[in-house]
């Protein structure tokens, strides 16, 4: 039976041969206090201002959901 380090360095061999290569991404915590914190300031900011339903209504307008489910 194959190790967890066997079979990573496997995949990662298998990976490389098909051409690809590791990537790290690093993104935002959505459950920290800051950033919860952040999203209420920017959300009252577009609530303010008044042009801001039109843009929403705009965007939903040309939106297409129709393979939404």
């Amino acid at each position: 039976m194959a190790t967890g380090a066997e079979r990573v360095r496997k995949h990662r061999a298998k990976m490389k041969a098909a051409g690809l290569k590791p990537v790290t991404i690093w993104v935002p915590d959505v459950n920290s206090p800051e950033f919860k914190a952040q999203l209420e300031r920017d959300i009252a900011i577009i609530n303010a201002d008044p042009e801001s339903r039109q843009v929403m209504e705009d965007m939903l307008e040309l939106a297409d959901f129709t393979d939404w489910k």
